[in-house]
């Protein structure tokens, strides 16, 4: 497990974060329902490189979980922006995956945040996106919130298989379904779900044109929850059509296949 002892107060919200390693910066931002965590494996060995900047958003893993709270995609742009000013940290490289690519880029178009390199996988950043499970959990977030324990984590539990590919192990369950169990984690997770919008990643997407960074883009071949299509349609936009494709891997490229990340990570290191 990575350890989050830092506390970062944004706009009266509770942010935990950590780091490891030294050398140029990197931060890790990762997506939903998911926490920093998805890192465990993978940031050490990044840190043999990078010093390595890792958080939860808001709403999510460590940090602070309330109600009211808006967990969306409108705000976590704004707390990346904060961070790198926190970490006086001017063009670090970056790592994002799912709504962290969304916050990446967000924060690149709406609050300026420049990046040395960006490395994106199976973000959340063109238009078609949202289940039906999302739709449905709009609608009756408080139906899903009031539900038995047992009934919300056999839910939760299929959930983030479908993420994966490969089958998740008992340890990286536990690891994504603590944050939320109980009486604050379980309705924070369907106040996540209920304030996915579309809105927010259609602000931007007019705006997508090749970043002045250098930028890779992954995607695992058999990701079910971002179709590989909208992997091609986004290469289009930024990367001039440039793609590498991940085989055996689902969204949940950190269990399938984290090797293909910290490779990535390296070849392209100087």
């Amino acid at each position: 497990m990575l350890s989050l002892p830092g506390r970062y107060d944004h706009k009266g919200q509770s942010i935990a974060w950590g780091q490891l390693g030294s050398g140029d910066p990197l931060v890790l931002v990762h997506g939903t329902p998911f926490s920093s965590q998805v890192w465990r494996r993978i940031a050490p060995l990044l840190a043999e490189r990078w010093t390595v900047y890792f958080f939860d958003l808001i709403g999510y893993g460590q940090s602070e979980k309330k109600d009211g709270q808006d967990v969306s995609l409108a705000v976590q742009n704004d707390l990346l922006a904060a961070l790198c000013a926190h970490w006086e940290l001017k063009r670090p490289e970056i790592l994002c995956h799912d709504f962290g690519g969304a916050t990446a880029l967000r924060a690149y178009y709406i609050n300026d945040l420049r990046y040395k390199r960006m490395t994106i996988f199976d973000p959340v950043a063109v238009a078609p996106w949202g289940s039906p499970f999302v739709a449905h959990v709009r609608q009756y977030e408080a139906a899903f919130a009031g539900l038995p324990a047992y009934a919300h984590d056999a839910l939760l539990r299929a959930y983030l298989q479908s993420a994966a590919y490969k089958t998740l192990t008992g340890e990286a369950l536990q690891v994504y379904m603590t944050p939320w169990q109980g009486d604050v984690g379980q309705p924070a997770f369907y106040r996540q779900i209920a304030q996915m919008d579309q809105k927010f990643t259609d602000e931007v997407e007019s705006q997508y044109a090749p970043l002045d960074c250098p930028t890779t883009l992954l995607w695992g071949e058999k990701d079910e929850w971002i179709p590989l299509e909208r992997g091609h349609k986004l290469a289009g936009m930024l990367t001039d059509g440039a793609m590498k494709v991940i085989p055996n891997a689902g969204h949940l490229v950190q269990e399938d296949a984290p090797e293909a990340i910290v490779a990535a990570m390296f070849q392209h290191s100087t």
